[in-house]
Parts: C-alpha cells; structure tokens; sequence
C-alpha cells in the first residue's frame, strides 16, 4: 500500500482482511515497526480488516525532528483513518501502541468501538530515565541500547529458544531512524493520562505482563482501574508479549472482541 499523507508526515500503513469486516488497528511498540504484529495479522485477518501502519519516525514512515507528542501521533492515526474512509475501529497497542490508544480513547471517542491496552503505561512521574536514554542515543547511537531492550522485551529463557525473532527485532530496533526513536521518547516522557483515561467509555482489555520489566504489571493495572469497566488479563510474558505468546495473546485479543 502507498504511503498515506496525514497531519503533515508520510505514513506506511498496510491492510489485510475482508473488506467489509470490522475494522482492527494495530499500533507497535517503540522502536519496532508493523512487523511486529506477523504473528497475528494473519489469523486476525480472517475475521477483521486489519490496519498495520508504521508510527512516524519508524519503518517505512517519514520521520521529521522531535519532539513528537501524543496529540501528534493520535491525530496521525485519524488521518490515516479518514484517508482510508474508516469511521470507527478496535484499536490494539502494545507499549507505545497502548498509549496511542488512551489517547484515542479519550479524544476521539466516536472513533473507537473497543481498546486493547497492552503492556503499556499512562505515566512517568521520573523523567531521568527518559532524558538518559534520549542524552544516550544522542551520544552513541540505538546500536549502545540494543542488548539492554532485548532483556526487557524477552525474558532469558524465550531469548535462548527463539534466536531468529531475537535477531530480527535487534535488526528492526538498530534499524529504526534516530530522530523518530528520540522525538518518541520525548513525547513518552511527557506524557499523562492519569486524568483523561476515566473518560474513556470504549469497552477496554487491558494485557500486562507478568514479567514485563519496562510496562511491570502495576502499571497496567492502574489503567484498568482507571478505566470504567476495563477487564485485565495476565500473560507469562516479558514485554513484547505478543511475540512471546503468540498463541495466547492471539487469542486472548480476539476473544476479548468477539465477545
């Protein structure tokens, strides 16, 4: 699919599924792109239309200088959606994809039917680490990160059974363009639903991981409470747990928006 133009960037955007099916939009992670979504895209694709698309500054997508904020990205994503003629969507987002989503969930209501929150945070009330990791990348580059996100995204023992998805998503990682990863980074440092997630009136999953050191548990679990009505559910799974537990993430989401 051709490069979508929206609020002022180029967006890779790819789509699968019937076309008259409910519409399902996945948002990744930072430092990742829509591929991180293969494992599901085509058993999903089977009952929805899937919308992948690549968040500005990675994959495919243009990546203009930062700092990026979460109005930005979420009106990045109503672009592509009235560029494609889509009224309304479920929504999953794993980390910053989650975040996306609180931010859709609350601005753009009538835009979103159910919100699958994964892995992901509403807060950060430190913002050393963020401004560390931004001065690092500064100095030595996404190459200096990579092994320390792998240990985060992976627990030890999925790392040493599955050494081709370790290095595709080190490929992806090193890969991504500098100025999208640091303008993200600044937009997750500032951002703060706190007080617009108990807004959001979308029925509401949301995933955590029960080995998730970068999004721990916890901080899933103050988004649900948050949000009226969201369920919560767990998986034995470091960060990036889609990739970990395909089997069961997959169907997890999918039994969330059948049901």
């Amino acid at each position: 699919m051709p490069l979508i133009d929206t609020n002022g960037t180029k967006i890779n955007v790819e789509v699968s599924g019937p076309e008259n099916a409910p519409v399902l939009m996945l948002s990744n992670s930072l430092g990742t792109n829509l591929h991180m979504w293969d494992d599901q895209a085509a058993a999903w694709s089977k009952h929805f239309r899937v919308v992948r698309y690549d968040r500005r500054g990675h994959g495919k997508s243009a990546a203009p200088k930062g700092p990026y904020s979460f109005d930005m990205l979420g009106r990045d994503v109503l672009g592509i959606l009235d560029a494609l003629k889509i009224k309304t969507i479920n929504w999953c987002g794993l980390s910053m994809g989650g975040m996306v989503g609180q931010w859709l969930g609350a601005n753009a209501p009538d835009r979103v039917n159910k919100l699958v929150l994964s892995n992901t945070s509403s807060h950060y009330t430190d913002k050393t680490p963020w401004n560390d990791r931004i001065k690092q990348v500064e100095e030595k580059g996404l190459g200096s990160l990579v092994e320390g996100n792998m240990q985060r995204w992976f627990t030890e023992g999925f790392r040493t059974r599955a050494p081709d998805t370790i290095a595709k998503m080190k490929n992806i990682f090193v890969t991504t363009s500098v100025d999208g990863y640091l303008g993200c980074c600044a937009a997750i440092r500032d951002m703060d639903f706190r007080a617009s997630n108990p807004k959001i009136k979308a029925p509401t999953l949301v995933i955590v991981g029960a080995q998730d050191p970068a999004t721990p548990p916890a901080a899933g679990e103050a988004i649900q409470k948050a949000i009226p009505g969201a369920k919560l559910a767990s998986l034995d799974a470091a960060h990036i747990a889609n990739m970990e537990k395909p089997a069961d993430y997959t169907k997890t989401v999918a039994d969330f928006l059948k049901g």
